[in-house]
């Protein structure tokens, strides 16, 4: 990571015009994560205050080193399954942006009590954190994965199918609680459906690490990657600045908008052998042929999101296509690796 990483947001974002209270304060929980850690450099860019909360557990202190000699900027290590923990992060914040959660649909079948405690009971904590703190606005990451079975595309909000995984039914639950957070104590919470996030800190190590920085690295390092089922499932992949430009938003959207989720994306469709054979002529490995393995259990096939709601209710208007985001997130990825 660059020292001029501030710069680069600040330089590159249309969002960098939002305009919120002076001295405003952000909780960022898992701050420390891929998408967690662009939100802190992103408000820090603007000029806000942030306080991180990570218990470290899937976050990484490499993500928020070069934030630590900010002075708007405050770490604070804990975890969201401790509600006191949670009651202390949220003293004179403004505005919360709640990503903490263990992410992975196979690691979710594997350990749904862990799941069920970390992403449901952990996001209940929050809010009940934030509604007693009297925060403005909780912006918590949902997940395409809510969708389950329902074959339609794209997918609409109101028309999801029978889950597929613990991890979707926790993303499923953590909709519903915000919901009745904003239903019976006021509390304006919106929910971000997250299609397929890639870009710059995405960890690209592990069993359970996402396809795109994966296959990245795999690459570079002249290894065979293997591509679960055919490679012919489709994805609406969402490059991170497209993120950060819905959870601001959704910091600024009226209350007419509250307890509700929206599929946050580009709304594009992207076969997985295609972006293969993309990555490796991008790298020069097009000499590199992929191996092919058994479908991931709880996976849906395709994913293709209609953003129509987030733009008409919060303003979303995502400035990076998947060509663009993905040239973006090579290059990081070659001069970081």
């Amino acid at each position: 990571m660059g020292s001029d990483a501030l710069d680069y947001i600040s330089k590159s974002m249309s969002y960098k015009h939002l305009k919120f209270p002076e001295e405003s304060l952000f909780l960022v929980t898992g701050g420390a994560g891929f998408i967690g850690s662009n939100l802190c450099e992103a408000i820090l860019s603007m000029g806000y205050r942030v306080r991180c909360l990570d218990d470290l557990s899937i976050g990484r202190q490499s993500n928020i080193d070069m934030f630590l000699d900010n002075p708007r900027y405050e770490f604070v290590k804990g975890d969201i399954k401790d509600l006191d923990t949670c009651m202390a992060a949220c003293e004179g914040v403004d505005y919360v942006l709640h990503q903490a959660a263990w992410g992975s649909v196979p690691r979710s079948i594997e350990m749904p009590l862990y799941y069920s405690l970390n992403n449901i009971q952990g996001t209940l904590n929050m809010l009940e954190a934030a509604r007693q703190n009297g925060v403005k606005k909780f912006v918590y990451a949902s997940s395409s994965s809510v969708y389950g079975d329902e074959e339609h595309l794209p997918k609409h909000e109101g028309q999801e199918g029978n889950l597929l995984s613990p991890y979707a039914v926790t993303k499923r639950c953590d909709e519903e609680w915000a919901k009745q957070y904003t239903m019976h104590y006021g509390l304006d919470t919106y929910g971000m459906r997250y299609f397929n996030v890639f870009g710059r800190r995405q960890d690209p190590n592990g069993a359970y690490a996402a396809v795109l920085p994966k296959f990245i690295k795999q690459l570079l390092d002249d290894e065979q990657p293997t591509i679960n089922g055919d490679g012919r499932q489709s994805r609406d992949f969402t490059y991170i600045d497209n993120v950060i430009e819905a959870n601001l938003k959704a910091c600024l959207a009226p209350h007419e908008a509250a307890g509700q989720a929206f599929n946050i994306a580009y709304g594009g469709r992207e076969y997985l052998i295609d972006i293969y054979h993309i990555l490796a002529k991008a790298l020069g490995k097009e000499h590199i042929q992929p191996k092919f393995g058994p479908d991931r259990k709880g996976d849906i096939k395709h994913s293709n999101a209609d953003i129509s709601k987030a733009r008409e209710l919060l303003g979303y208007s995502p400035e990076f296509d998947f060509e663009r985001g993905l040239n973006e997130a090579i290059e990081w990825y070659k001069a970081n690796l």
